[in-house]
């Protein structure tokens, strides 16, 4: 004859830390997004949704292609072309003119220079 196996009824008491500790770990990993860890995915996104920004920024500004470049040489080439290039649609589609960029600031020393020369020359 065969014997029946037992049942052992702490069984599912013993089991149960485990399932309490697996449900622990999963809900701490699904908050990663809650402790600012970014993923490759997400600064990627970031990444190119920053360089159409500036494409688009220096396309309205009446830049360059090659100017946007210049002066953004961190960005991704690609993304920046790609918004200038989209603005650039957007614009012609709705008749909207160019806005020049402001002229570039003067350096600091050039105007401590002027400073001096006008409260009657420099001293000697």
């Amino acid at each position: 004859m065969r014997s029946r196996p037992t049942l052992d009824v702490d069984e599912p008491l013993r089991a149960a830390p485990r399932w309490v500790l697996l449900a622990a770990l999963s809900a701490a990993v699904a908050g990663c997004d809650l402790l600012g860890i970014e993923s490759a995915a997400d600064v990627a996104a970031r990444q190119e949704a920053d360089g159409k920004a500036i494409g688009a920024g220096c396309r309205h500004a009446a830049r360059s292609v090659e100017q946007c470049y210049l002066l953004n040489k961190k960005a991704d080439k690609s993304a920046v072309f790609t918004g200038w290039k989209e603005m650039n649609d957007y614009m012609r589609e709705n008749k909207i003119e160019a806005v020049p960029p402001p002229p570039p600031p003067k350096p600091a020393e050039d105007e401590e220079a002027a400073d001096t020369d006008s409260k009657g020359g420099a001293k000697h």
